[in-house]
């Protein structure tokens, strides 16, 4: 059974728990994409990987805890899982949100070619990061916690290296001819300029963020929450203090090395092991995975893209309200999606740990504190609903436009978190397909 700890620093005790070698299993023994996330428990089982010596957020005994106290306790870990992902997307989404709040300033035009280029990058490039990554929520916070061999981590990294990459290519050849996409799609003839350069600028950016999301995965498998948050702190403003260029060329890099020096000096690498050539191995079903998250969190940032799409052809003030909502949504979607990824975390160790009670008192868990962080945003988004646009532009149409709009975005807050939160859990048991 894992023991509860209760020292100051978790990630820093981690690392020191696993500084002695571990054996090596073989490859019939060692987890992989194959391996069921709960496997029959036999006499002669032994805690898999040492989980005697794993923080997994304080695992309190079943059989000495009320089930109120279970039910909080898991409320508090989630809470404090989330906290760190969530700044850390914020910082993330801060990077184009400061260029749209700066640019948006100009004029209602400016506005909306900015944000209709930024939600398109990630509709498609920054998806690949984001939604293809949590291939690993699903394989590697099980199997940090129920393989043997620590390293297997390690040869997910490198495996999730090599399939986004590829992943990335197309899109990079997409956003070369954007701008005779946008046009055969009815845009206004500048914008389709102005868009197309944009994205051309983006692509070296975009396989760093890929790599940066990556690696925040596989921190976050170990639980190993806040890296992200430091590392953004850091290379957030030296980003925004850079031009255009290399905000995107070099600030995901930068962010991408922080995490790598975080890990190798403090906590987290000892499970990367070196590079493997069982990393080649497994692909086509790790690649189904990530494709599966790809769709599953691509799915409301497609339905937000046509939206612009259509709203490009009715005009510039309906582009610059749709702008600011796309924006303010992309921001607040920041919340459900870090409860999803601690649940995922979350759900992913327990099973790894053969503890399904557990995973699903975390599954549930993330789910009621979703719906109240959406009930909060609900409630915001409506007491200033007149006044929110303002933030963005000062142009009174845009700002009216959008304060008639905002309280049906306001309304579907909770379902949206309840969405974070379940996608998030469905992907630490391997159940994508279920949320497709």
């Amino acid at each position: 059974m894992a023991r509860r700890y209760s020292d100051s620093n978790p990630e820093e005790d981690r690392s020191k728990r696993h500084a002695s070698p571990e054996p090596r299993l073989t490859s019939s023994e060692a987890a992989d994409e194959y391996s069921p996330l709960i496997r029959k428990k036999s006499a002669s089982d032994q805690a898999p990987n040492g989980t005697e010596d794993i923080d997994v957020g304080d695992i309190l005994p079943e059989d000495e805890t009320s089930t109120r106290m279970l039910i909080l306790h898991e409320f508090w870990v989630l809470f404090r899982g989330s906290i760190p992902v969530i700044m850390a997307y914020t910082l993330q989404n801060s990077l184009q949100t400061v260029s749209i709040l700066i640019v948006g300033r100009a004029s209602p035009q400016d506005l909306s070619t900015a944000a209709f280029s930024y939600m398109f990058a990630m509709c498609s490039g920054w998806l690949i990061g984001m939604g293809g990554s949590t291939a690993l929520d699903t394989l590697a916070s099980s199997t940090f916690t129920g393989s043997k061999n620590k390293h297997d981590l390690g040869i997910l990294l490198q495996r999730s290296f090599l399939v986004l990459g590829l992943f990335y290519v197309p899109v990079a050849v997409l956003w070369t001819v954007s701008e005779h996409l946008f046009r055969l799609l009815g845009q206004p003839e500048q914008l389709c300029k102005d868009s197309a350069k944009f994205l051309t600028c983006l692509i070296p950016g975009g396989l760093g963020y890929i790599a940066f999301e990556t690696m925040k995965k596989y921190l976050q498998a170990q639980e190993i929450m806040r890296p992200g948050t430091y590392v953004l702190l850091i290379t957030s403003p030296i980003s925004a203090a850079l031009n255009y260029l290399f905000v995107y060329t070099l600030g995901y890099w930068l962010s991408f090395l922080g995490l790598v020096l975080y890990a190798r000096f403090v906590a987290g690498g000892e499970c990367w092991g070196g590079f493997s050539r069982r990393a080649l191995q497994n692909l086509g079903t790790f690649a189904k995975l990530a494709a599966l998250g790809v769709v599953h969190v691509g799915t409301e940032w497609w339905a937000f893209e046509i939206v612009a799409l259509a709203a490009g052809r009715l005009g510039e003030v309906d582009l610059a309200s749709q702008s600011v909502i796309m924006t303010a949504d992309q921001v607040l979607n920041t919340i459900p999606f870090g409860i999803g990824v601690a649940a995922s975390a979350r759900v992913g160790n327990m099973l790894g740990l053969r503890n399904g009670k557990g995973a699903a008192r975390s599954a549930n868990t993330a789910a009621w504190l979703s719906m109240l962080m959406g009930g909060v945003v609900l409630a915001i988004l409506l007491a200033t609903k007149n006044v929110f646009a303002k933030i963005f532009n000062d142009d009174e149409a845009v700002v009216k436009l959008t304060a008639e709009v905002l309280p049906y975005v306001a309304l579907f807050q909770v379902a949206d978190g309840l969405n974070g939160s379940c996608g998030g859990s469905l992907r630490g048991m391997g159940r994508q397909h279920i949320g497709e």
